[in-house]
């Protein structure tokens, strides 16, 4: 899979060289810059506005990327998506959170076109999320439009932070349920999903398992992950409560990253080493998805 590093690291760089909250002239301008790379490559993008009410009563207009390739539309037929959000707190910079995952979607969407599956069983899509910093609010627009809209989506994967990694011993904090059943050393990256996903949650670890000196851990949260809110911190949250299949892919965010919301969460605190091979890992389970199916 011919994920270049040097390309994750200039997206990141180009992406979160500000904090890019809520309806500002810098999320309008990464979100112009990841729709020219994703139209470079071969997608037709299609801007999805939305009005939502954040947890605290405010209005917000919000838009997200809505991609298919050009030259594998989408026909009606059953779908798999992959996201991941680009906003950011506001005095965050957000590189991890969530700049990592969006330099890996793109690559995803620059490395899947010319290795693209002869007779692949599930069309792909591919959305960039708005607002997910106010309560996923993107991803709860997209869930709900899937739904009345009769979409076939067989899953969903959110891309959250990606590219946080510690070799230290006990650099990996957990939930008190989940102690002593995950290595406490921050150099994994975490599969999860919920009850409706397990068969998501195979295919998607099977693929990633293929990169060599990746660890892979996954987890299985027992209906929409109430009992274990660190679970729900994203994209995929709403689409559990939709009814879908969904994962969130992560490097576990402020259980393993010290720099989570904060201004210090820059460019210069990622592992683009473990990062590539994340990256490498999701065009790969992407790719086995689409062409076998779930």
């Amino acid at each position: 899979m011919d994920v270049d590093r040097r390309r994750l690291f200039d997206h990141v760089e180009k992406i979160c060289a500000t904090p890019r909250p809520a309806e500002s002239d810098a999320l309008r301008a990464a979100r112009d810059y990841v729709r020219g790379c994703l139209e470079e490559f071969g997608w037709y993008v299609e801007p999805e506005r939305f009005r939502m009410t954040d947890d605290l009563g405010a209005q917000l207009t919000g838009i997200n990327l809505v991609a298919a390739h050009r030259e594998h539309p989408l026909s009606g037929g059953p779908r798999f998506l992959v996201g991941a959000h680009l906003d950011s707190r506001p005095d965050s910079p957000g590189a991890d959170d969530n700049g990592s995952a969006v330099a890996t979607l793109l690559e995803i969407a620059r490395v899947l076109p010319p290795i693209w599956p002869a007779d692949p069983r599930l069309e792909l899509q591919l959305v960039v999320f708005d607002l997910e910093e106010n309560g996923m609010l993107g991803g709860a627009y997209q869930a709900a439009r899937a739904n009345d809209l009769g979409i076939d989506l067989r899953g969903m994967v959110s891309l959250e932070m990606l590219g946080y990694c510690d070799h230290a011993p006990q650099s990996q904090n957990l939930p008190r349920q989940l102690v002593g059943l995950y290595p406490d050393t921050g150099d994994f990256i975490a599969i999860i999903g919920n009850q409706n996903s397990v068969a998501l949650i195979d295919s998607f670890r099977d693929g990633m398992q293929q990169v060599p000196g990746l660890p892979v851990e996954t987890l299985c949260v027992p209906q929409y992950g109430e009992l274990l809110q660190a679970t729900r911190l994203s994209d995929h949250s709403p689409f559990w409560d939709a009814g879908f299949a969904a994962l969130m892919i992560t490097d576990t965010s402020f259980l393993r990253n010290p720099h989570y919301h904060l201004p210090s969460d820059t460019i210069d605190t990622l592992d683009f080493d473990f990062l590539h091979h994340v990256a490498i890992g999701c065009a790969q389970a992407t790719r086995n998805i689409i062409a076998n199916g779930l």
